[in-house]
């Protein structure tokens, strides 16, 4: 038992580094901050359960990240057959504008990106903000390689018209 302890101690911390990233996805599943904190803690219990089942020498991070998208699914499947109406669906979101372009593009840029189908969402945020390659985002969403590529295509093609199209209107407009 204490030896299994000390094996544990470097992957542990390995576990405690990569919680930083497993926060921003799981902001990313949520569409927001509200509930992410508790999907990771959720994700890492698991994770440290299932310590054992983690084969030394494969990736971490992918490893952990299938895991939080598990426990998210999970979630959302058993709040499915809940009788409750979530909190957003019932007070509309507010938004209080700072007045500046970049706020406003940025702001934009997010509406487009939650726009998205959730695959692409998934993929173009693990491929573009958490740096994984298209290997590691096929093995965290268990796709393939190809699927990957594919969706994360589609989003950026998305995601430029937009941009595309808001550029064109503000010079139609004189701004």
């Amino acid at each position: 038992m204490e030896n299994e302890s000390a094996e544990a101690g470097p992957l542990l911390a390995a576990i405690s580094a990569e919680i930083p990233r497993l926060r921003r996805f799981a902001r990313v599943l949520m569409r927001g901050a509200d509930g992410a904190d508790d999907l990771v803690q959720e994700a890492l219990m698991r994770a440290i359960a299932a310590r054992a089942q983690f084969a030394e020498g494969t990736n971490l991070r992918a490893w952990l990240f299938a895991i939080l998208r598990n426990v998210h699914l999970s979630q959302r499947r058993r709040a499915g057959r809940s009788p409750f109406v979530p909190a957003p669906a019932i007070m509309p979101a507010v938004t209080v504008s700072g007045g500046q372009e970049e706020q406003h593009a940025f702001r934009d840029l997010g509406r487009a990106f939650d726009a998205l189908p959730k695959t692409q969402r998934q993929v173009l945020w693990l491929s573009v903000v958490e740096g994984m390659d298209y290997e590691q985002v096929a093995a965290v969403l268990g796709t393939p390689v190809g699927t990957v590529r594919s969706r994360l295509s589609r989003a950026r093609e998305a995601l430029r018209k937009v941009v595309w199209t808001d550029r064109r209107n503000d010079e139609k407009s004189g701004q």
